[in-house]
């Protein structure tokens, strides 16, 4: 049904009638189910997002499913969790930082730790607070 070439998903002729189908019955069946019933619900949420739904078939950079952001998000969820157990609101607080340092790091292809070392190092320098948007992971360089 669509395939990935480089850079962009190609969408082959078949789907594209099957998400008119999909949105025929989708209609049909919200007005047949109570608004207030678990498939209501979610009946109601897809018709919510359906133009969100079917980019996808109109821009081939775009995935038919967000399995690859789903995993990418996984670790900075997990740290969320361990936070909990960081003892104080502060030190979680500290913490939800520090990981969301560190997964930014690594979305943006940096080491974390060479990272967090040069921007330590450039801030007890005396980097200024109000440039302090230099020394997120995306402006980041090693010669800071």
């Amino acid at each position: 049904m669509y395939f990935y070439s480089g850079d962009w998903w190609i969408i082959t002729p078949a789907l594209t009638p099957r998400i008119k189908a999909f949105e025929e019955w989708l209609r049909e069946h919200r007005g047949k189910v109570s608004r207030k019933s678990p498939l209501g619900e979610a009946l109601k949420y897809i018709a919510k997002y359906w133009d969100g739904l079917c980019l996808f078939l109109t821009d081939g950079r775009i995935e038919m499913d967000n399995n690859a952001v789903e995993r990418t998000i996984r670790p900075i969820a997990l740290n969320r969790k361990n936070a909990l157990f960081a003892g104080h609101d502060a030190g979680a607080e500290n913490w939800a930082v520090i990981a969301s340092l560190i997964e930014t790091c690594k979305l943006n292809n940096i080491e974390p730790h060479a990272y967090l070392t040069t921007i330590l190092q450039t801030i007890v320098n005396g980097h200024k607070q109000s440039h302090i948007e230099q020394l997120l992971p995306w402006n980041y360089t090693e010669t800071l």
